[in-house]
């Protein structure tokens, strides 16, 4: 389904673009187009992960875009939320693929790694011949990092690490894991004090370390998420991530993150709203189509609004990120606005196509499924309406 024209000539959002960044976006949706569509509901249906789109992902030179050096791309932050959204608008599961391998995972090393880290991991990672996973959630929950059980203890020249993790991303195709774990620490060596939390780079091959995909998901199933065990797991101190000291390690990773859903959420919008103008147009009720009639053009009217006000919205935001005075509170912002919109948005189409809107001969019931996980991973809804209490109020509720 390619993007209704009526979309792009109401709004000239192109206007708003420099030609890099109208580059990258008409790259991302060729992909998307070409390779992610013709196969999208085949693969969701079948759970089916498609490894070769990674090296070609790579080829693109979406993976890890935004970083600089070590074969990274070095673009813009609005030209990374481009790519965002339009791979998003085929299945959120690949801007998800996009958003572990280089917000999470790149990212850390990129941020954190000493040379011989980043030397070792990075120019692979950006290829696309390897991949790596992004290891913070633990089976107890996500929204409380500060509880995690996960830990490493000093063991001669090394550590050894014990512990879970769950709805990792990637984990049973990654080469390498940022782990984060909680290191005793009672001589404040960490700048700590008591117990710090430190990011590890574990190869995924190392002894004791097991990833077992999650079955039975009804949402996300052309992706993959695993259950991790670390059975000492054992490491040396090159593995350390130098750079990583308490919670604002994955912290900084996480609002990287945020920030592509905040893009990526409007292209399963977008891709929702496409559907919706296309089947009022070519279904007929009482003898005239029924986007001839009043109460389907206010929900069309309603949806592009939400829409295009979200996509402003994420535009504003890259362009703080590109003057390095985007904040927390405001990705928070983003988020929250665009995955509550984008899930409205879906549900409105969903009603507009009636019964055809729960098959897969249209992607709006697939979207709906995968916003509910976009909805609840990097921070849920409550997690980012207590960041912004806590902005507008100084009081923290957590």
């Amino acid at each position: 389904m390619t993007i209704a024209p009526s979309i792009d000539q109401v709004f000239d959002f192109d206007a708003l673009l420099s030609e890099e960044e109208r580059g990258w976006q008409q790259k991302a949706r060729g992909f998307a187009q070409e390779r992610l569509l013709p196969v999208i509901e085949d693969d969701f249906e079948a759970k089916h992960f498609r490894r070769e789109f990674v090296k070609e992902l790579g080829d693109l030179g979406f993976l890890g875009m935004h970083l600089k050096g070590y074969g990274c791309a070095g673009a813009g932050a609005v030209s990374y939320g481009l790519v965002c959204l339009e791979l998003e608008a085929a299945d959120s599961g690949w801007r998800t693929f996009v958003s572990v391998q280089g917000s999470l995972a790149m990212s850390a090393i990129h941020k954190y790694g000493s040379e011989e880290q980043k030397n070792r991991w990075l120019p692979g990672m950006a290829a696309g011949d390897l991949i790596g996973c992004f290891a913070l959630t633990e089976p107890q929950g996500g929204s409380d990092p500060a509880g995690m059980t996960t830990t490493a203890r000093r063991d001669g020249d090394g550590w050894v690490i014990d512990g879970a993790k769950r709805w990792i991303g990637l984990a049973s195709l990654a080469d390498v894991a940022v782990v984060w774990a909680k290191v005793d620490d009672p001589s404040g060596a960490f700048g700590e004090g008591g117990s710090a939390v430190r990011g590890f780079l574990v190869p995924t091959s190392t002894p004791g370390f097991t990833a077992t995909p999650i079955d039975g998901k009804l949402s996300m199933r052309a992706s993959v998420q695993c259950d991790i065990a670390f059975d000492g797991v054992r490491v040396g101190d090159d593995a350390i991530l130098p750079g990583a000291r308490g919670l604002s390690g994955p912290f900084g990773c996480l609002n990287e993150a945020r920030y592509g859903i905040v893009w990526g959420a409007m292209g399963a919008a977008r891709s929702c709203l496409e559907a919706a103008i296309e089947r009022s147009t070519s279904r007929e009720v009482f003898g005239r189509p029924i986007g001839a009639n009043q109460l389907i053009q206010a929900k069309l009217a309603d949806m592009f609004l939400e829409v295009e006000k979200g996509i402003l919205l994420a535009l504003h935001l890259g362009r703080l990120k590109e003057r390095g005075a985007l904040t927390p509170a405001q990705i928070s912002v983003g988020k929250l606005n665009s995955v509550r919109e984008a899930l409205a948005i879906a549900h409105e189409a969903r009603a507009i196509l009636a019964g055809d809107g729960i098959t897969n001969a249209w992607p709006v019931m697939r979207h709906a499924a995968n916003l509910e996980s976009v909805r609840t991973y990097e921070g849920t809804d409550e997690i980012h309406q207590l960041i912004l209490g806590r902005e507008l109020t100084g009081l923290n509720a957590f």
